[in-house]
């Protein structure tokens, strides 16, 4: 759960910073899509007690098409063109953490980001063009 939670921070940073760079060509926002049932964990491969919570846990998931809701709000509501840098859940705006709304979380990450790809040897684009400023 903590990594998953890590996860969805750092995808909301990574939001943040491609809205600032990217908002004179498009729009970049988050989409919650919410409990789906997807069948993860169904198939046999998640047991234990991770597994019963699955199970029980399944009838309260939501459908696919309903988890596709606030993705399709985004992509073609004319209403929302010019917005950027949101988190949607639920097919409207939504809160996120402190952490994840966090400048300084956006340029830790970016520069963390950064340090770790030119460690693995890969080329990185000078710190204006990652992090928007």
């Amino acid at each position: 759960i903590f990594a998953a939670n890590t996860k969805s921070v750092c995808w909301a940073v990574i939001r943040r910073s491609t809205a600032r760079t990217a908002s004179l060509l498009a729009s970049a926002n988050a989409a919650h899509p919410g409990v789906v049932r997807s069948g993860f964990g169904m198939d046999g491969d998640v047991t234990g007690l991770v597994g019963l919570a699955n199970r029980l846990l399944r009838p309260l998931e939501i459908t696919p098409a309903a988890g596709a809701v606030t993705s399709i709000v985004l992509a073609a509501d004319p209403s929302i063109e010019g917005i950027t840098g949101g988190y949607w859940a639920n097919g409207r705006p939504a809160r996120m953490s402190a952490s994840a709304e966090s400048d300084t979380s956006a340029d830790r990450l970016w520069s963390e980001s950064g340090r770790l790809l030119v460690e693995a040897g890969f080329a990185v684009p000078p710190r204006a063009l990652v992090s928007g400023r």
